[in-house]
């Protein structure tokens, strides 16, 4: 026997190595290389995660402009915080309230309120953390199907770049929450090892996307195909069972909530969940006809169209060519199932989209990659008809993507520039600065958090549609549109159905005061004429000439101080009679110095109907004293036809603001 110690140093360097030793490099060597695969694979998502993430972040806060819906997830998440309640009225059941229980929870844990002085965009901020989500998802998703990163990082471009994308990823739709967890729900649904662990989580993950915006259910056939043809058939039954019974358990606990707080059946004075169901199903007006340009779905996909025509043609065409690929059929025949959907004859959500994009996506960039394979194949019965088709698909996205550059690039400048915000914002800037704190207020729901923030009565700032739909809002205005103030407009108010009488009624009986912005972005706050003394003013000759005849004899009054740049003005018949009157009075008791008589800011009328008076010397009605304190004191005891809205101290001394409606007949007219 030969020692080692006998072995010569080629003998030994020339043994064989122990199996522990080769299984210790196999295992280094395959922990290198999944280290290596994943740092490629952080290489191809991350660059078109952060461009994508870039372009929707920018200019968050000015493009697309706020609209209802938006208002109203947004008030219902920042209820469950700041309220303590589901939502900011009676919660009936029209969607699940698992969605803005999210967004709710992302911006109390981010403090996202606080960040943000207009509440929409804290709640578009859980919008792009969810977008990015469904991204990273969609990535690897791709990947499962089977294509190459290159192809994964496209469908990320597209899902995060088309402005019909941007366009909605931006907006507080429980749509984009929901397709992150649908998205979720298919990457566990393909699972291959963990089975049981992969569709348990994939039937929790389908259950919230579902509870979060119902319509999601329409994606269920495709997971449960993938769970049916990947399922070990040794375990299919057990794992498909218990994955359904999940599914089923987060379903019914919706239904236990609601009986828990027997609401389940209609009865008096209470909502219930069957009249929700029964809403969005069966009595839900629908959206019409593609064909009638006036219809609600042909105002809808024309908006989609507008955005990104390009996307639309594209993957239309790409689910067609993708129902010859066996990895794709699936996919294509759920997108153009989805789409046949649309023109059911129902009603067509305006957020549909952003269910289907996803699915666009995918048959787009894997159509793109099964072109190249194609066009690179050299062997196979049918190399030439293959190559010709992948020259036919790889020439049409050519053109789509010669065709989407001048589109996009317009587009997204839009999104990144464009401040159609700023409307809403003046508007509700306006309401603060000159509206009364009891002012009673009928506005879009995507001003009501601010202007509930800002200080007004919750009660007081009433959502247009609860108005004539909620019986606890009624009972607070038992005569209807006289019982408020203010009608702020927007177009979303200015193009609703006409089943909503009182504000209807308050428009008609109003005038607008203020007007900011122009075209769909325009916001006009419009005061309540209750008593129609204001709806002739401006056209009424007599009264401007009413004014300007005070305003000469204010002119010679010397308890009246009026600056030199603002004699002309007192004469020209756009003073507000109402400062001519109460001037007249207080220049009785003292002297009186003005510093400005200023227009409200968007008030189309042209009168000016703010006072600023720099000081006041003389004995006030209680003969008190002097100064600011004594002017405060003499303008807040004005009552009648002479009460200001507000009275207040500012830079530039004490602010009296009338309101935009002038009493009838509160001047003496000229003799003609």
């Amino acid at each position: 026997m030969t020692s080692t110690l006998d072995r010569s140093p080629e003998a030994t360097a020339s043994a064989p190595a122990p199996a522990a030793e080769t299984d210790d490099r196999s295992a280094g060597t395959r922990r290198r290389s999944r280290w290596r695969a994943r740092l490629t694979d952080l290489a191809w998502l991350v660059p078109a995660l952060i461009a994508g993430l870039v372009v929707n972040a920018i200019n968050l806060a000015g493009s697309p402009q706020r609209i209802d819906d938006e208002g109203t997830y947004t008030a219902q998440a920042w209820a469950i915080g700041n309220l303590g309640e589901l939502t900011h009225y009676t919660y009936w059941y029209d969607h699940p309230p698992l969605g803005w229980i999210q967004i709710a929870g992302y911006a109390g844990l981010t403090g996202a309120w606080d960040r943000h002085d207009i509440a929409v965009i804290a709640a578009r901020e859980a919008m792009l953390a969810a977008t990015v989500i469904a991204a990273i998802l969609l990535w690897f998703v791709v990947r499962r199907i089977g294509f190459a990163r290159a192809a994964a990082s496209v469908a990320v471009l597209l899902f995060l770049l088309s402005p019909l994308a941007v366009q909605f990823h931006r907006q507080v739709y429980l749509d984009n929450i929901a397709t992150a967890w649908l998205l979720g729900a298919l990457l566990l649904g393909m699972s291959r090892n963990k089975q049981l662990l992969g569709f348990i989580g994939a039937a929790l993950a389908f259950g919230i996307a579902v509870l979060t915006k119902e319509t999601y259910l329409l994606a269920l056939p495709l997971l449960v195909w993938f769970m049916w043809r990947g399922a070990d058939r040794t375990t299919r039954r057990y794992t498909l069972s218990v994955s359904a019974a999940v599914f089923a358990l987060l379903g019914f606990a919706y239904v236990a909530f609601a009986l828990v707080k027997g609401e389940v059946m209609p009865g008096p004075g209470r909502v219930s969940l069957f009249e929700g169901l029964a809403f969005q199903l069966a009595s839900r007006e629908g959206s019409g006809s593609l064909l009638d340009p006036e219809s609600l779905m042909s105002r809808t996909i024309g908006m989609w169209w507008q955005l990104d025509s390009v996307l639309i043609i594209t993957a239309l065409a790409a689910s067609v060519a993708a129902l010859f690929v066996r990895r794709l059929r699936p996919w294509a025949i759920t997108l153009l199932a989805l789409t046949a959907f649309m023109f059911r004859g129902g009603y067509l959500p305006v957020p549909y989209v952003i269910m289907l994009l996803p699915f666009a996506a995918i048959v787009i960039a894997g159509i793109g990659q099964v072109a190249v394979e194609r066009l690179r194949s050299r062997t196979g019965r049918h190399t030439v008809l293959s190559r010709v088709g992948g020259a036919g698909i790889a020439a049409g996205i050519v053109v789509a993507m010669v065709a989407a550059v001048p589109l996009w690039t317009t587009q997204l400048r839009g999104f990144l520039l464009a401040d159609l915000d700023r409307p809403l914002r003046d508007a509700e800037t306006w309401m603060v600065e000159n509206a009364a704190a009891d002012a009673r207020i009928l506005v879009d729901d995507a001003m009501w958090v601010d202007l509930v923030d800002e200080g007004f009565n919750r009660e007081d700032v009433v959502w247009y549609y609860k108005a004539d739909t909620d019986s606890d809002v009624q009972a607070l205005a038992p005569d209807g549109w006289r019982d408020y103030d203010y009608v702020v407009t927007t177009d979303s108010m200015r193009t609703f159905p006409t089943e909503f009488p009182t504000v209807r009624q308050a428009i008609d009986n109003s005038v607008v005061v203020a007007s900011f912005g122009e075209g769909a972005q325009q916001v006009d706050i419009r005061y309540i004429d209750r008593e129609q003394s204001g709806l002739e003013q401006a056209a009424d000759d007599g009264l401007y000439a009413a004014r300007s005849l005070a305003g000469q004899q204010l002119l010679t009054n010397p308890g009246v101080g009026v600056p030199v740049e603002e004699q002309d003005l007192m004469t020209s018949g756009v003073v507000d009679g109402r400062i001519l009157l109460s001037l007249a009075q207080v220049a009785a008791i003292g002297r009186v110095d003005i510093a400005d008589i200023a227009q409200l800011d968007g008030d189309p009328s042209g009168v000016h109907r703010q006072l600023v008076i720099s000081s006041f010397v003389g004995e006030d009605a209680r003969g008190n004293g002097a100064g600011a304190d004594a002017a405060l004191r003499f303008f807040r005891s004005l009552t009648g036809a002479l009460a200001p809205l507000s009275v207040e101290r500012g830079d530039a001394g004490v602010v009296v603001t009338f309101s935009p409606v002038e009493p009838a007949d509160l001047l003496p007219r000229p003799a003609a």
